[in-house]
């Protein structure tokens, strides 16, 4: 079944690049700064906040490839504007799959943990959710691995945690989410509005916290 993996990045088969406003007001302070990481971060936040428009992706995408960096940072964000653009964006996405995916791997060659593994979060989550036709490197299989990896070298990191239960339930196997899930869960102090919407509706398809059966935390009660 897939579910709510497909938020992250929805694919498509036909389409053009898109084109936005470089001088959206929303992303005039990262603009000025010259700062890739700033443009993502600002449109993070407004989809966190639920806030954004329409047309605030296709600006952000506009304003970060207006400019090409050599850099782990800006292989990122330009990874995560063209998945956040291509979740909008359906059947005429075009190639922004093949681009997420290049750049994801470009930020992951430059600097493995970059933002504690914010590359391989999203390289992990594409492979998962795409057709395997419209990447070159991987499918849901290298997905996976990935993002258990991942998880099992920093099970202290919640996101990973939440990117594997995503996984885990995209393919159908609710079972084997219900670890990663009473691990996010247990850190969901730590993750943003938009990933505590995610998590809530993770557990709903995980049939319900009460399913979940998550161990008490040490010298507390559960939650």
């Amino acid at each position: 079944m897939r579910s709510s993996l497909l938020a992250v990045i929805l694919v498509a088969l036909a389409g053009c690049r898109p084109h936005g406003n470089v001088q959206n007001p929303k992303f005039t302070a990262a603009a000025e700064a010259h700062d890739p990481i700033a443009v993502y971060e600002a449109l993070e936040a407004q989809i966190d906040a639920q806030t954004d428009s329409k047309t605030d992706r296709e600006d952000a995408y506009a304003l970060i490839t207006s400019w090409e960096e050599d850099t782990a940072a800006y292989a990122f964000a330009r990874a995560a504007i063209a998945g956040r653009l291509a979740e909008n964006r359906g059947l005429q996405a075009g190639g922004l799959v093949t681009e997420a995916e290049a750049y994801a791997r470009k930020a992951r060659e430059k600097e493995p943990d970059f933002r504690e593994g914010a590359a391989t979060h999203l390289l992990g989550s594409l492979y998962v959710a795409a057709p395997s036709r419209l990447l070159k490197h991987g499918d849901s299989e290298t997905g996976i691995e990935l993002l258990e990896k991942e998880v099992e070298a920093h099970p202290e990191r919640p996101i990973g945690q939440l990117r594997l239960a995503s996984g885990y339930i995209t393919l159908g196997d609710a079972d084997s989410a219900k670890e990663p899930l009473c691990a996010a869960k247990g850190m969901e102090d730590r993750l943003g509005a938009g990933d505590r919407r995610l998590l809530a509706k993770l557990i709903e398809e995980a049939d319900g916290a009460a399913a979940l059966a998550c161990p008490a935390p040490v010298g507390g009660a559960a939650e």
